[in-house]
């Protein structure tokens, strides 16, 4: 029998992957990394004013450069093999479009319109509008965000899409209607972007859109009038159906067969986020937490309907029939920053490279660019090293992991971070340490929300670059949770599941769990609480949340 593929395209924060995957084995044949130009150069962003915003230029040609690089590598005949396509994004990340669904700034007068453009899930220049959804839905007869939680986030679809349309009239006018990143890869790929005709992702639309079969699809035109008039009529221009990963979004147009290098019978599979299909990937169970352990992270959790029933989880970020494993609730909580804080620290640490010894004439450029790169390149590892032979709780520093607000538990975007009890001794690896301990404190303070609530965890399966890269990171996690992590073993966990959920659209296999048996690459390692570990974070753990309540509500 000959050999069949799938091809799981993977979109980051930073770039795109395709990985080719044998869907009888799970080997992962080839791949391909673009990093996005523009994104790369600061361009559209305003980190000051929270505004991250990416151009659909990146998004295409990471899309075809990475397929195309996949299928070169791969051995001769690959391509006539391959039977499938699926997609993960980022999300909630929203674009305005036209009618015939091209995002805006792919169209005149808008090209260099940050307002145009893919607002990405970082962007927190919502934060009112949310507010203002959050409070009218709290009065309305039918509260639309008892799924998502009971709080909307500003990172999600109906709070950035207010906030664009009232600060630029000429995207109001313009935008016929609003498509998320992973609903337009697929509509593109099929040839049929027209925004009421394509299939959008339940993944999406349920976390993020308020979308429930309760409340007969999206929010009611009356709910959405009533936020604001500039609303008006939009809900009709959307969607009422959605879709979960295993059905297919059509088959690949003849145009970009032909960009490709693909034959036309490859199935486009409908789009989801990528911490959802990442769970997917490192073969979620029903009860394992899957945390997607990267920039940011997104916690995933799967559950029977006939065991969870009507109970809803306060303070996360919904839960959705099918979002994650079709035919059982997906639940997703996560952190608005995790990486992004060693990130932060370590461009702190960076400013003497950048500002003075960049600037210095006692050496050639070249040596100093070398310097500076191979410094910069070593400083978390190094940070790392360092922290990790500091007694755990030896500190008194306790640091809170809300730099860029705060996803769950409780989504409150104006929260910002803190550090407590600086010495003249809190040196470096003390500090990062404390950072550290922060975000492992953020990821317990979500654990332990489930376990209030009722839902169970059984075990942690963790997957991303921290999950991979970071060994002292991920000890001092186990240490808080007090659980053992099981690190899944492929690199690209998230273009993994894209590729299974491709599998089961093409007809392959007949569920996910069948594609997660046949193609999944298991378990890398597992970390272990240090039980004297535990015992000191649990005393730092109520000293986070002390510090924390002080400076959410009396600060």
């Amino acid at each position: 029998m000959s050999a069949k593929y799938t091809i799981g395209l993977d979109y980051g924060t930073d770039s795109v992957r395709s990985l080719i995957v044998n869907v009888e084995t799970g080997e992962e044949v080839a791949g391909a990394v673009f990093e996005y130009p523009r994104w790369k150069k600061g361009m559209y962003c305003d980190p000051v004013k929270n505004r991250f915003r990416q151009h659909p230029k990146d998004y295409l040609e990471g899309l075809e450069f990475t397929i195309t690089e996949a299928l070169r590598q791969a051995p001769a005949g690959t391509a006539e093999k391959v039977v499938g396509i699926s997609v993960d994004t980022t999300g909630s990340t929203p674009v305005a479009v036209d009618e015939r669904g091209t995002p805006l700034s792919l169209t005149a007068g808008f090209e260099e319109n940050p307002n145009a453009m893919f607002v990405l899930w970082k962007d927190h220049t919502a934060v009112k509008e949310a507010a203002e959804i959050n409070e009218l839905a709290a009065r309305w007869e039918v509260d639309f965000t008892r799924y998502e939680g009971g709080i909307y986030s500003s990172e999600w679809f109906w709070a950035k899409i207010l906030h664009v349309v009232r600060e630029d009239a000429a995207v109001l006018r313009a935008a016929h209607s609003w498509v998320e990143h992973c609903d337009w890869i697929p509509a593109l790929l099929t040839g049929n972007t027209y925004p009421q005709t394509i299939r959008r992702s339940r993944c999406a639309a349920g976390h993020k859109a308020m979308w429930h079969e309760a409340f007969g699809g999206l929010p009611s035109e009356a709910f959405l009038t009533a936020l604001d008039p500039l609303l008006s009529g939009l809900r009709d221009r959307l969607f009422r159906e959605t879709y979960t990963c295993e059905v297919a979004a059509g088959k690949l147009s003849s145009e970009w067969a032909k960009r490709l290098g693909l034959p036309t019978n490859v199935v486009v599979g409908v789009g989801a986020f990528d911490a959802h299909l990442g769970a997917l990937g490192a073969e979620i169970q029903p009860y394992y937490l899957s945390k997607v352990m990267g920039t940011s992270t997104c916690d995933m959790l799967v559950a029977p309907f006939d065991e969870v029933g009507d109970k809803l989880v306060s303070g996360i970020c919904g839960q959705v029939d099918g979002s994650i494993v079709p035919g059982m609730l997906g639940l997703e909580a996560g952190q608005s920053a995790f990486g992004d804080i060693y990130a932060w620290f370590r461009k702190l640490l960076e400013w003497p490279l950048q500002n003075i010894l960049a600037e210095t004439e006692l050496i050639d450029d070249e040596i100093k660019q070398k310097l500076i790169a191979e410094t910069s390149d070593r400083i978390i590892a190094r940070l790392s090293e360092e922290a990790a032979k500091i007694p755990a709780g030896e500190s008194a520093l306790v640091a809170l992991d809300w730099m860029n607000g705060r996803r769950t538990p409780d989504a409150n975007q104006n929260l910002k971070g803190a550090l407590a009890g600086l010495t003249l001794g809190s040196d470096a690896p003390r500090i990062f340490r404390a950072l550290v301990e922060a975000t492992a404190f953020g990821s317990k303070a979500i654990v332990d929300r489930f376990l209030e609530e009722g839902v169970r965890i059984d075990g942690v399966i963790a997957l991303g670059g921290v999950a991979k890269k970071s060994p002292f990171v991920m000890q001092v996690v186990a240490d808080v949770l007090n659980m053992p992590i099981k690190v899944a073993r492929s690199e690209q966990a998230c273009a993994l599941g894209s590729a299974m959920a491709a599998a089961v659209a093409a007809g392959v296999y007949a569920t996910v769990a069948e594609a997660q048996q046949k193609m999944g690459g298991g378990i890398e390692m597992e970390y272990h609480p240090i039980a004297g570990n535990v015992a000191q974070y649990r005393q730092l753990y109520e000293k986070y949340r002390k510090f924390g309540k002080f400076i959410e509500f009396d600060y």
